[in-house]
């Protein structure tokens, strides 16, 4: 799992820019991590490093948010934590979603997991004793874990 560490605001762009690099390739990317663990704030960033000037912000209550770079290539956002039943993703054609070709973001993804495909890249943020968020990247496969 690669690791990197974000100490401060001022470091998030750069932290975006290394996320970006080390996920390329892979439109699916389920973040991970405790309420308050910064995710949101997180895809804030990599949605400003990939060019979207859209204003990007939790979809909670909607599920899904869309979001469109300068170039017009689509992104989806996702939030399932008030999600009760994994079925009722069916209702908003999640599948069509992930398997759209666009880039996913995926927050609280461990509510569907019967939905998320096979081949994702997992981003998992925690808190140290330092406050500092420490984010470790690794890429998913048929259900194993990946660098």
């Amino acid at each position: 799992m690669r690791k990197i560490y974000c100490d401060n605001l001022a470091s998030l762009s750069a932290v975006a820019q290394e996320i970006i690099e080390t996920c390329k390739g892979e439109k699916i990317w389920v973040f991970k991590g405790q309420m308050g663990a910064g995710k949101t704030t997180l895809i804030k960033a990599i949605a400003k490093e990939m060019g979207i000037q859209d204003l990007v912000s939790s979809p909670t209550f909607s599920i899904v948010n869309e979001y469109k770079n300068e170039e017009g290539q689509k992104f989806y956002h996702f939030d399932f934590y008030r999600i009760d039943e994994s079925e009722e993703v069916l209702e908003i054609g999640v599948e069509e979603y992930f398997y759209s070709d666009s880039y996913c973001w995926i927050e609280w993804a461990e509510r569907i997991p019967e939905f998320i495909p096979d081949t994702f890249h997992l981003i998992v943020i925690e808190v140290d004793e330092e406050g500092r968020r420490v984010i470790g990247i690794s890429k998913i496969v048929n259900g194993v874990q990946h660098g």
